[in-house]
């Protein structure tokens, strides 16, 4: 029997009611009026019909969409939102309330999306308006772009297009323009924009079971902002497919849905459809714009992305193109208090990337002490073995380290730990001076506070400059087996100063430690250089394993259960005796071979 989908809510016949009341506790210039449940209106709470001296711009429709559409009431914006319940159109009754409630002697406009119940309950509205002596016009918008020309009398879809249609209303409106001149402005930018969304699953209404339609591999190309079917279903493509394929649906001559030619300015809207990261919707966009400049031709003036007309969860973007003059921009950077509208731009923005500055060190260095040598001394060559060793077990590791860091952190210990090490290996064929330990660490410092992000990073950077130090301050020509051990106790005592961290913390100093002591007890008695790192090398895997009886203390995984960290080693733990023993196994391999 299927179960009703997730949600934080309390009755779900109440949620559209409580979603109003806590928009008005958030937003102290909206209010609504006092007939909840059965007349849903969010207005502005400067407004008051009987001396309002602008045209008054109106929109609404189901709930379920938001921030659409109270989330665009707002002074330069809308002066009130109808909503409806969940999908559905609003009642006239409704309608005509939030016309008495905030339309004056300039009247107002309905901008109403073109869906029949909507079409029906605002037109009956509008003439019962009409009959009570309000001036009210209507303009419909229908921007999608994702279904064949309609043949019937349906029409296309009212899609997120809708909303820039309200800021160029609202602008109008506020400019002071009659009743006729702000209908004639939204109607015209009605005509001028397009879109088409696509969705990784459909929503899941409050109460009910969350459809099953689409497949775990599927996307759906066209769906509706109900979720109803779109124009295909189809396998999951990498967003730069889907883009060029959005983009070209709209801009298609074919249909000429929108009159968008090459040498045209156009705006861009990417619109999360809920339950879309923002970080993809950021993706998209930056794929999008280069596509619209190159492949078609056009001057993007404007790009806003976030979430402006929502499908409650789905997980999905839209795509709006507006063809944009002058006055459709001036209407755009107007001001508005609207909450959900956007913070614009007016265009004259800087470079999107400017070179990365390097500290003034750097730049004076002169290149062959960076460069990587033409000749390997020995010891050259065993530290080029050894940082190879390394670098590649922990791309191995890969796969393995998410596994664990996805049940005891955040699950991207592998990923992190494999860019670093391949950026090392793409460094080291270019820049490492591998002539000289101390710069070429801090060489592998510099290759991994560059790639590698979040914790992890910075301590691997920590750990790195630690050893530089330490090795820069008893500079030899040779770096003898005691100044490699001194570095790495040098490179613990730092990471567990600014981390925080010491042993039994569930770390990867828990390996570390264990080793950094076997190394320095062994070469004070005298043991071979290279059995001692051997044995040291051990010490780090047992330490690492060990980490399975902690209790975390420190990052991510000191949050989580000690029932789930008792089966599931330290990732970071494992990671550092993973290079550590696989440095040992080359500096082993390299001695026999001498």
């Amino acid at each position: 029997m299927a179960t009703p989908a997730k949600k934080f809510i309390n009755n779900p016949n109440d949620v559209v009611t409580e979603f109003i009341e806590g928009l008005v506790e958030t937003y102290p210039g909206l209010q609504y009026l006092d007939g909840l449940p059965e007349v849903k209106v969010v207005l502005r709470a400067d407004v008051s019909a009987a001396d309002y001296d602008k045209v008054a711009v109106i929109s609404g429709g189901g709930s379920g969409h938001e921030p659409a559409q109270a989330g665009y009431v707002g002074e330069g914006m809308l002066t009130a939102a109808i909503c409806g319940d969940v999908f559905a159109s609003p009642p006239v009754d409704s309608i005509l309330a939030g016309i008495r409630a905030v339309t004056g002697p300039m009247g107002c406009l309905l901008v109403v999306t073109n869906y029949t119940g909507d079409r029906l309950n605002f037109g009956l509205a509008a003439e019962l308006a009409k009959t009570e002596g309000f001036k009210v016009e209507t303009v419909i918008v229908g921007d999608d772009c994702a279904l064949p020309p309609p043949r019937g009398i349906a029409g296309r879809r009212g899609l997120a297009g809708t909303i820039l249609v309200h800021k160029v209303a609202g602008a109008a409106a506020a400019a002071g323009l009659s009743l006729e001149e702000v209908a004639a402005e939204a109607k015209h930018a009605s005509e001028v924009v397009g879109t088409m969304g696509v969705a990784l699953t459909v929503c899941s209404l409050p109460g009910q079971a969350t459809s099953d339609r689409l497949g775990p591999e599927k996307m759906e190309l066209g769906l509706g902002v109900h979720g109803e079917p779109g124009a295909a279903v189809v396998d999951i493509q990498p967003v730069d497919v889907v883009v060029s394929h959005v983009l070209q649906q709209i801009l298609s001559p074919e249909t000429n849905y929108v009159p968008i030619t090459r040498g045209n300015s156009v705006v861009l809207m990417v619109n999360g459809l809920g339950g879309t990261p923002l970080m993809e919707l950021m993706i998209a966009a930056g794929k999008a714009v280069p596509k619209l400049q190159l492949e078609f031709g056009l001057a993007v003036d404007r790009v806003y992305t976030g979430s402006f007309m929502s499908s409650l969860d789905m997980a999905g973007f839209s795509m709006s193109i507006m063809k944009a003059d002058q006055s459709i921009l001036k209407r755009l950077d107007a001001p508005t208090k609207a909450p959900s509208w956007p913070v614009g731009t007016d265009g004259n923005r800087p470079p999107a990337k400017i070179p990365v500055p390097l500290p003034p060190f750097q730049q004076n260095k002169n290149e062959e002490s960076l460069g990587r040598p033409q000749e390997l001394s020995q010891q050259g060559q065993v530290l080029e073995a050894a940082i190879e060793a390394a670098a590649t077990v922990v791309i191995s590791l890969k796969d393995s380290l998410n596994e664990w860091d996805g049940k005891v952190g955040d699950g991207d210990c592998g990923s992190t730990m494999c860019r670093g090490a391949k950026a090392i290996l793409e460094d080291m064929k270019n820049y490492y001076p591998l002539n000289d330990a101390a710069e070429t660490v801090n060489e592998i410092g510099s290759s991994i506070r560059r790639v590698m992000g979040g914790t992890s990073g910075i301590i691997y950077s920590l750990l790195c400059k630690a050893a530089y130090a330490e090795l820069k301050a008893n500079a030899q020509s040779e770096v003898t087996p005691k100044n490699w051990s001194d570095a790495l106790k040098s490179s613990i005592s730092a990471v567990s100063k600014y981390g925080g961290a010491s042993a039994g913390y569930r770390t990867m100093l828990d390996a570390l430690i264990p080793a950094s002591k076997v190394l320095e007890e062994k070469l004070s008695v005298g043991e071979d250089p290279v059995s001692a790192f051997v044995l040291s090398a051990e010490a780090a895997t047992a330490g690492a394993e060990s980490t399975i009886q902690m209790q975390a203390q420190a990052g991510r995984s000191s949050y989580v259960s000690a029932e789930i960290l008792a089966s599931i080693p330290d990732p970071g733990a494992m990671a550092a005796a993973a290079w550590y023993s696989a440095t040992a196994r080359a500096v082993k391999e390299q001695s026999q071979g001498l």
